[in-house]
């Protein structure tokens, strides 16, 4: 047990553990220098060697890296990664890849040792979460190439767990299965915990009362910290809902313990920054938002060094009663610089809109907004659905919504009610933001 979770690392003082950050940074530097032309020819164009780095201020000099960089790259020698793999292809044992949500997806390549680091630190999670030997895990996803909650299943098994691979069963046939074998936790994105609910319902299970569902873990979309959709969640499945952060390309940096205090950076593994998204400024005070840069230690075949992931995080100013010395998020990852947009003159976070939605009890969890433009005017779209019964309290729903959506947006909204059941669900990411305005 004490090789997957320890202690020490979780509760070094701050001194101590900034030390190991640069002793982990520079050591991840001088191998991808050493043994990847495409870090080494970056590093010499902005005129950077390895030895350079020799405060934590210092990093700030190492250039950034990001999607479109290692897109250009790949499908050149050695096929398919290009020449930011690190070690010769013969070693590369795990392929995966991003989901393509934002592009063409990038492809992952990870030795053995990189595939069961990874693992290790996502134990860190699980274990903070309550996780044990005596959990049996059901994983609703549909394993294939994108790597969603694959690290999920390997970290459960090291931490001892039974895990149950729902693989290809449907919807319906995973909650029969979890009823079966009495599943005691689960992995899944925000949208599909809350749909898997919506299906039980319909099947005449309630999963408080006819499940054993105690503890989830969610992943891959904003939720999981925004008060409103954990409430959601939490009250359908009768089960404590924590939050999880991580990406293909960077690994799982990011948890939420069985306190739910704020998300926990994985600092022993990861070295997150947050940057300004118009000035580039590093922000170390709580309470600013900006944009992550991330490097992962201890990924040696493709290396994740300064990594602009693009998610919004901003650092808490609150400690954790758990007594772990990792930095904490406040309101965990908040959405995409790429997917925050003005609309009406303002900025607007898809997220915020999802937390309003799921605030007010009387409408389903779905939802979809659409912007658009009419002559010079910016126009958006809000589909929601009303739980049935409520058909008759409309109006206050409404009136609720446009008040609450002014206040949180500081926007006006084209409201339109659907029958409960008719707006698209979701099984992994979902895709409910459509800016449909001509690219300038």
């Amino acid at each position: 047990m004490d090789s997957y979770w320890n202690p020490v690392l979780e509760t070094l003082p701050r001194e101590q553990l900034q030390q190991l950050q640069l002793k982990k940074f520079k050591n991840i530097l001088k191998w991808a220098y050493e043994n990847s032309p495409f870090y080494r020819r970056l590093y010499q164009e902005a005129g950077l060697e390895p030895g350079d780095i020799k405060i934590l201020d210092d990093i700030r000099k190492v250039p950034k890296i990001e999607k479109s960089m290692m897109r250009d790259i790949q499908g050149k020698a050695p096929f398919p990664y290009g020449d930011i793999l690190s070690v010769p292809l013969n070693q590369v044992t795990e392929y995966h890849q991003t989901s393509g949500t934002t592009g063409q997806p990038v492809y992952q390549a990870d030795t053995w040792q990189d595939w069961d680091g990874g693992a290790e630190a996502y134990c860190y999670a699980l274990y903070a979460q309550g996780y044990r030997d005596s959990d049996r895990l059901f994983v609703p996803f549909g394993y294939n190439i994108f790597i969603a909650f694959w690290t999920y299943h390997y970290a459960a098994e090291k931490l001892g767990c039974e895990v149950i691979p729902g693989g290809v069963l449907n919807t319906e046939a995973r909650i029969l299965k979890m009823q079966e074998l009495r599943a005691t936790g689960m992995g899944a994105t925000p949208t599909y915990v809350l749909g898997m609910a919506e299906t039980a319902r319909k099947m005449g299970i309630d999963p408080p009362r006819d499940l054993f569902i105690r503890k989830i873990t969610v992943a891959g979309e904003p939720g999981g910290s925004l008060p409103a959709t954990r409430k959601r969640m939490q009250d359908a499945w009768g089960a404590k809902v924590y939050d999880q952060v991580g990406s293909t390309e960077i690994g799982h940096w990011g948890w939420e313990c069985q306190y739910q205090a704020g998300l926990h950076v994985n600092e022993a593994f990861y070295l997150v920054e947050i940057e300004d998204i118009d000035t580039g400024e590093i922000i170390s005070k709580p309470n600013r938002k900006g944009k992550m840069v991330v490097t992962t230690f201890d990924r040696l075949a493709q290396p994740c060094i300064r990594f602009d992931s693009k998610d919004i995080i901003q650092w808490s100013s609150d400690t954790c009663e758990c007594g772990r010395t990792f930095r904490l998020l406040q309101g965990g990852v908040m959405g995409r610089a790429d997917d925050i947009t003005k609309v009406k003159g303002v900025l607007l976070a898809p997220t915020a809109i999802g937390e309003v939605v799921r605030d007010i009890p009387e409408l389903g969890d779905e939802y979809e907004v659409v912007v658009t433009k009419k002559g010079d005017r910016d126009e958006i779209t809000l589909k929601v659905e009303l739980k049935p019964g409520q058909e008759g309290n409309i109006e206050s729903v409404k009136s609720r919504l446009v008040d609450h959506l002014r206040v949180k947006t500081q926007l006006g909204y084209i409201l339109e009610f659907h029958d409960y059941g008719t707006l698209p669900r979701y099984d992994v990411k979902s895709r409910r933001f459509k800016d449909l305005r001509p690219k300038e």
